[in-house]
């Protein structure tokens, strides 16, 4: 996907920023973290958790008619988790503690979420270019089916009667006292 030095150098940039940030993420909308700077947090973890909760914010959004996502916020007991769109196919999400100013969370990650989704926007734009300016990849040609090999039939197995008196028996014999 885009180049994640440049998506990690944007994230530290926010945390210069913003001090009371404990954590940054990016991540795709399907869950896919892009880049990451959360120390003592599984980012996979966070990546995944944060599509799950976007999905709900964004049905949440749609069916009360306030239009399309823009941010998520939860607050803890802790610190905050605080969700912004980057772009068409991105989500930042940062984690901060209890005592960040609000307002100011809310202005870095907008402005960061803004830019990361252009990186992220514009190498997708360039991929989609570059697929439709590639030669079409075709289908080797199909084989003709070989019809199948037949193995001849097993003989039959001819079984023959042998004299009664040959057979042996496993009967117990007892003797009279």
């Amino acid at each position: 996907m885009v180049s994640e030095p440049e998506i990690l150098d944007e994230l530290r940039r926010l945390r210069a920023r913003v001090p009371q940030l404990t954590g940054a993420l990016t991540a795709g909308v399907d869950g896919l973290v892009l880049a990451h700077d959360t120390p003592g947090v599984e980012p996979e973890v966070v990546a995944a958790l944060t599509a799950a909760a976007l999905g709900v914010a964004v049905r949440m959004a749609d069916t009360t008619g306030q239009g399309d996502f823009r941010e998520l916020l939860v607050r803890g007991v802790y610190g905050y988790v605080a969700t912004y769109a980057a772009g068409e196919s991105a989500v930042l999400t940062l984690l901060a503690q209890d005592r960040v100013n609000v307002g100011r969370l809310h202005l870095e990650g907008r402005r960061a979420g803004a830019r990361i989704g252009e990186l992220v926007d514009a190498w997708e734009a360039k991929a989609r270019e570059a697929k439709a300016a590639a030669p079409p990849v075709r289908a080797p040609a199909k084989t003709p089916a070989k019809a199948p090999v037949r193995t001849p039939a097993k003989p039959p197995i001819v079984r023959t009667r042998s004299a009664r008196g040959s057979a042996t028996t496993n009967a117990r014999t007892t003797t009279e006292s």
